[in-house]
């Protein structure tokens, strides 16, 4: 087991703990938690931007989140808990600018911006880095998530756009953190 495996695995638990938290906390206040998610365009929601991920309309949204945040949270670990903490970071808030930029009006919830997130990094990685790490871990999501191009596509009561821009900013992140390492 690599050194710092638990660590990794803790932190992700941590994260879905909280989600879990926030979810108890706003299905106990039917709902009341959703006006901290994101509103493009208004200035009042720009804290949506960071806090927009640990909000879900549901049970069964929170759940489908979840399973993607662990599995490619932990692939993407296996990177480093630094590039972890930091593209989620980047992730999270470039995504979260461009939906408020940019989506369309209405109250934008979830953690599937952040997932996206981490899936088009896992993907252009493997473009950027060609280590065998990352060719091999970008093989693993093609087969278990390539499905979720169809994400990206609009489809009534989901949030493309967050979608969208977090496959965006993923694929951003590989591409800058890529010329940093150089």
């Amino acid at each position: 087991m690599r050194a710092g495996a638990l660590a990794d695995l803790r932190l992700l638990l941590a994260l879905a703990g909280s989600m879990l938290l926030v979810q108890v906390g706003n299905s106990l206040s039917g709902g009341a938690l959703n006006v901290w998610g994101l509103v493009p365009r208004h200035v009042e929601a720009l804290p949506g931007i960071v806090l927009s991920p640990w909000l879900h309309g549901s049970w069964a949204h929170l759940l489908s989140n979840l399973s993607g945040l662990l599995i490619l949270g932990a692939l993407v670990l296996l990177r480093s808990r630094r590039d972890f903490l930091r593209a989620s970071a980047f992730i999270i808030v470039v995504s979260g600018v461009l939906v408020w930029l940019f989506g369309r009006t209405g109250l934008h919830i979830g953690a599937s911006g952040w997932l996206f997130g981490f899936w088009g990094l896992l993907l252009a990685s493997a473009w950027f880095e060609r280590s065998l790490l990352d060719l091999l871990l970008a093989a693993l999501v093609f087969v278990l998530y390539g499905g979720w191009f169809f994400g990206l596509l609009p489809r009534a009561g989901v949030s493309f756009e967050y979608h969208l821009a977090g496959a965006f900013s993923g694929v951003l992140y590989a591409a800058l953190s890529r010329r940093r390492n150089q």
